[in-house]
């Protein structure tokens, strides 16, 4: 069994594309997906809640960002039903990488998605309205931290981090850790173990 997991700059296991659909905020969407990416058979169940949970109606001016964006589930979910924002989608796997221009392209919204390949905030400049995260647990409780802790930096004033973890994989330490970095953070939704945390930047 290899030790190569989707937190990786660029597997090395052998291709083996996959190509299906799925309904998202009243849009059926086409994903190419293939191995070494992270739940290469459906959009997981954690992103789904997080997607359906994530209030996008009162967000400042500004870019979302889709931090670990896999094959593109969130930012190109979001950009179907948010088409005046645009989307940074990073990633630091290089297969994932490009199946997020592939899907973006296949599901019409490639003028509004920007792909960047990152380890964590590395090659990220900006600052969002929104960063929406589904950490990387495999890759460890370092690399998970760093993509909570130094969100407040990207974010501009009112902008706000969404987080989905599992309870078991550390749901209430991280939430612990957002209340530190923000000042604040909410529970928005809870389901089968999965919690979505918010925080907002206020100053």
């Amino acid at each position: 069994m290899t030790e190569e997991h989707y937190y990786t700059k660029n597997p090395t296991i052998e291709h083996d594309e996959k190509t299906w659909s799925f309904p998202m905020f009243q849009h059926n969407l086409t994903f190419t997906t293939d191995s070494g990416v992270f739940s290469r058979q459906t959009v997981d169940f954690g992103t789904r809640t997080m997607l359906e949970s994530f209030n996008r109606d009162h967000l400042p001016a500004g870019k979302i960002l889709d931090l670990g964006a896999g094959y593109g589930p969130v930012a190109i979910s979001l950009a179907k039903i948010l088409p005046d924002r645009q989307f940074d989608a990073v990633e630091i796997n290089e297969r994932a990488a490009a199946l997020i221009q592939k899907n973006a392209a296949k599901n019409q919204v490639m003028s509004q998605i920007k792909v960047i390949q990152s380890d964590q905030y590395e090659n990220v400049t900006d600052q969002y309205a929104a960063i929406l995260t589904n950490p990387p647990v495999r890759a460890g409780k370092e690399v998970v931290n760093g993509m909570l802790t130094h969100a407040i930096e990207h974010l501009v004033i009112g902008g706000t981090l969404t987080v989905v973890l599992q309870k078991k994989q550390g749901a209430p330490s991280a939430k612990k850790l957002m209340e530190n970095v923000f000042g604040n953070v909410q529970t928005i939704a809870k389901n089968k173990g999965y919690y979505i945390l918010e925080s907002i930047r206020n100053q």
